[in-house]
């Protein structure tokens, strides 16, 4: 699977941004999708995912309420839509997909196979 992500920029803090991932297979549809962040010095954290059989979604404490994940299976892509941004959101964004038909959406990295390229985010105070 090939994962195309874009959509990251500067914002001034309290700012928004809209995160995308395309992804290069036709049976997107049966791919958990998350995406990560990785800031400078820092390891690789979890911050939202998506399940493809329930549609439920997963957010780490840091960005509940502020940011939204979505997909769209007839586009094959993800979304990440972040509102109220901090400073402390820098970093390099990656989407990541599982393996396909697993049924159990996890937030450690090491459960991703897939990953996109990466886009950055830049929250200026």
């Amino acid at each position: 699977v090939q994962l195309q992500a874009s959509g990251g920029g500067l914002v001034e803090a309290g700012g928004s941004l809209r995160l995308s991932c395309a992804a290069s297979v036709r049976t997107f549809s049966t791919y958990n999708m998350a995406w990560f962040r990785q800031a400078p010095g820092k390891e690789r954290e979890f911050v939202s995912a998506v399940s493809w059989i329930s549609g439920r979604t997963y957010y780490s404490d840091s960005v509940k309420g502020r940011f939204t994940i979505s997909r769209d299976n007839a586009k094959n892509t993800v979304y990440l839509q972040m509102n109220s941004l901090k400073p402390e959101d820098t970093g390099v964004y990656y989407c990541a997909t599982a393996r396909i038909l697993d049924s159990v959406v996890d937030t450690n990295p090491n459960a991703y196979v897939s990953w996109g390229q990466g886009t950055l985010v830049t929250v200026s105070s």
